[in-house]
C-alpha cells in the first residue's frame, strides 16, 4: 500500500465515518439538534471534498495506484451508505430510496470488479450521468444532514427529499447504463 497524500485523504474519509454517525448518538444533553445536524453535515462535506481532492491530487502529483482506485470508491460508498442509514433512521428518506442507491452501488461494484478482471474495465467507466447521479446525490444528503432552513428561505427537507429522488431516478438510469456497457462482454462468457 503506498503511503502518499491522496490516499492519506482516502483513509481519512474511512475514519471520518465513525466520528460522523457517532455525532447522532451523542447524549442527548451534549448538543442540541441543530449543532448535531450541522456538526453531522460539516462532516459529510469534509468527506466530499477529500473524495474529489484525492483524485485530483492523485493525478496532478502523478501518485495514482491500483490500491488507490481500489479504496477511493471503497471510501465512498460507505460513506454514502453510512449518511443514507442515519438519513433513514431520522426518517429523511425511505427505506426504499436508500436500498435503491446502495444496491446500486454494490451491483455496479461488482460489475466494475468483475470487468476489471476480464480486462474490459474501461468500458464501465465513470459516465457523464454517473457523474450527475453523484452530484445529486452528495447535494441531496447535505441538504438532508442539516435539515434545518437555510437563512429562513430554503427549505433543505424539501429541496433534499427531490433531490434524493432525482438521485434515486439517475441512479437507475446510470445502473441500465453501465449493464448495456458489459453486456457485451456478459454475453460472450463461456
Amino acid at each position: 500500500m503506498p503511503l502518499n497524500i491522496p490516499n492519506l485523504l482516502t483513509w481519512l474519509r474511512i475514519l471520518l465515518i465513525p466520528v460522523f454517525a457517532a455525532v447522532f448518538y451523542l447524549p442527548a444533553t451534549w448538543l442540541h439538534p441543530q449543532s448535531i445536524n450541522l456538526i453531522a453535515t460539516l462532516i459529510f462535506a469534509v468527506a466530499a471534498v477529500t473524495d474529489w481532492l484525492d483524485g485530483y491530487l492523485a493525478r496532478a502529483l502523478n501518485q495514482t495506484s491500483a490500491f488507490g482506485a481500489f479504496l477511493d470508491p471503497v471510501a465512498d460508498k460507505l460513506m454514502v451508505a453510512a449518511a443514507l442509514i442515519i438519513l433513514v433512521k431520522f426518517d429523511r428518506v425511505p427505506a426504499l430510496i436508500a436500498l435503491v442507491i446502495v444496491g446500486r452501488e454494490i451491483t455496479i461494484s461488482a460489475l466494475r470488479e468483475w470487468m476489471a478482471g476480464i480486462g474490459q474495465g474501461k468500458s464501465v467507466a465513470v459516465s457523464f450521468i454517473g457523474k450527475l447521479k453523484t452530484t445529486a446525490q452528495m447535494v441531496a444528503i447535505l441538504l438532508l444532514l442539516y435539515h434545518d432552513p437555510i437563512l429562513q428561505v430554503i427549505d433543505t427537507h424539501i429541496w433534499g427529499t427531490w433531490l434524493i429522488y432525482i438521485a434515486a431516478i439517475l441512479t437507475l438510469w446510470s445502473m441500465v447504463y453501465y449493464l448495456k456497457q458489459a453486456a457485451p462482454q456478459v454475453h460472450g462468457e463461456k
